[in-house]
């Protein structure tokens, strides 16, 4: 069955409660004119929530043979800089990809910034990952490296933050900076979909950079994430275990089927072509109370008969993310847990998914 069949009324409304971020003062400072970060007036601007993404790493590559070294390994074209202005040096853009085994399944999720470091060098690219996956990753880049020219090394002095606008309507408006954060910082699109508003990576701290911005509490940035079913990290997408187009790869704007070949794009292609994906990561709601240690990754998720529906992948107190039999998705679900019996759970479909996906 097509996912285009599936009901769209049981998607989750936009300004719903993943968008009453809870905030806590930022340490006031404001910007430098010299910094080559101008914002507005944070008090007549829009409120930001800028979230630290502690458990995401960031590695540099970089080297005269950096964009072909990577594109043989990444799922999608890379994100090159943008033009130069003459007064400064080009914006970075980002993209999202994923790195596969030769089998096809999905090794480490990245977001991928294309930056010139000086305007007479080719690009290089830092990669967002997850810090768990961080040692693992740099093995498989040396793997493949092999004679090519190309330097890999990590940006431990670089944090991540998720910054997302106060009401879902800002989402694809205006940027957080009124200009491109430069030198001291980047500042791009979530590449996944605009419901992820921006991604900021800097030295200091994100709202301290951001006008209007606030600190927001981790834990509603994941549970955003989740009610918007977008999988990040090695949790949501196990290593040599998750396939890319069941995780949704496509819909996040994460894949390229034309460009040239990559490790692990057989199936990727075949998969496409054929159009046929009976299952795929969708976000689950539970109701009733829950284990007090929690749902386990794996756990079967079950139709009312008790047939097996799909397994649920992870989450965060009654939301997540679980893998799912697209023909069964509309009828009563659960599972089962040894502390609390029969728990329901219901799958939606998120309002930003194509309407008519393969």
């Amino acid at each position: 069955m097509a996912a285009a069949a599936l009901l769209r009324g049981t998607a989750p409304g936009r300004g719903g409660p993943a968008w009453r971020w809870r905030l806590r003062a930022a340490p006031g400072r404001r910007l430098d004119h010299t910094s080559g970060l101008h914002g507005g007036d944070a008090a007549g601007g829009p409120a930001w929530a800028c979230f630290p993404l502690g458990e995401r790493a960031l590695l540099r590559v970089r080297g005269p043979d950096s964009a072909p070294f990577l594109l043989g390994l990444l799922t999608n074209e890379l994100p090159l800089p943008g033009p130069a202005d003459g007064a400064g040096p080009p914006p970075a853009r980002a993209g999202y990809a994923h790195f596969l085994n030769v089998q096809g399944r999905t090794l480490y999720d990245v977001i991928l910034y294309g930056l010139l470091e000086r305007t007479d060098q080719a690009p290089a690219f830092l990669l967002e990952c997850d810090r768990a996956a961080l040692g693992a990753l740099q093995r498989h880049l040396a793997l493949h490296r092999v004679r090519r020219k190309v330097t890999v090394e990590p940006r431990p002095e670089l944090r991540v933050w998720a910054v997302l606008p106060g009401s879902p309507e800002e989402a694809c408006g205006a940027a957080p900076l009124q200009e491109p954060a430069g030198s001291v910082a980047i500042l791009a699109r979530d590449p996944r979909t605009s419901r992820m508003g921006w991604r900021l990576l800097a030295e200091g701290q994100g709202p301290a950079l951001v006008p209007g911005g606030r600190l927001g509490e981790l834990q509603d940035y994941h549970r955003h994430r989740y009610q918007q079913g977008v999988p990040e990290g090695v949790h949501d997408l196990p290593p040599g275990v998750a396939l890319p187009l069941e995780s949704n790869l496509a819909f996040m704007n994460g894949v390229s089927f034309t460009k040239g070949c990559y490790v692990g794009q057989e199936l990727t292609a075949r998969t496409h072509h054929m159009g046929v994906i009976r299952k795929r990561l969708f976000p689950v709601q539970f109701s009733g109370p829950l284990p007090a240690s929690g749902i386990a990754p794996g756990t079967s998720v079950l139709t009312e008969s008790g047939q097996a529906a799909g397994k649920y992948r992870a989450g965060q107190g009654d939301v997540g993310l679980a893998l799912l039999q697209l023909e069964k998705i509309r009828g009563p679900l659960h599972i089962r847990t040894a502390e609390s019996g029969r728990v329901a759970l219901t799958a939606s479909v998120p309002d930003w998914w194509p309407t008519a996906p393969k």
